[in-house]
């Protein structure tokens, strides 16, 4: 036989809040009747001194240990992955760094050949900014990587 209690008095026996106790009862898990304004709830036997929708209380501390553990991990994940972020940033500065290095050969190896640097070049160069030397060869261009990075000239 189900008992019949008032929504506080069956809160205080499932170890819940009232508004659980209501909610339960427009979904249906709880069975319920109003009378003369007030709810009954009919609580099943067995059901005494405990939460039939959640774990009672040594599962709440094993789930909360659970829990705990999850976000200390979730942490350690986090940092690892700032730290290789940081990692990748200053790999990535450092290359920026060796671009005009890498760069710097190809000028060198045009001045042996005998062909104009890009600085030579430049003095070809009117107020307006357009080379009236004619158009560029392929070995005075500047790389594509340059371009990229810092814009045409």
């Amino acid at each position: 036989m189900e008992d019949r209690v008032t929504v506080s008095d069956a809160a205080a026996l499932l170890g819940v809040t009232e508004g659980a106790i209501r909610k339960r009862i427009a979904r249906g898990t709880l069975s319920a009747e109003r009378v003369g304004g007030r709810v009954w709830v009919y609580i099943p036997p067995g059901t005494h001194g405990q939460d039939t929708g959640q774990p009672a209380g040594q599962d709440n501390l094993e789930l909360v240990e659970e829990m705990r553990s999850r976000i200390s991990y979730l942490e350690r994940q986090v940092e690892e992955e700032r730290e290789a972020r940081r990692r990748a940033d200053t790999l990535l500065a450092r290359l920026m760094d060796r671009v005009p290095e890498l760069e710097a050969p190809q000028d060198a190896r045009q001045e042996d050949a005998g062909e104009p640097s890009a600085a030579q070049g430049e003095d070809t160069r009117q107020d307006t900014g357009q080379d009236v030397s004619g158009p560029q060869d392929a070995t005075q261009r500047r790389s594509w990587l340059s371009r990229f990075f810092f814009g045409p000239e």
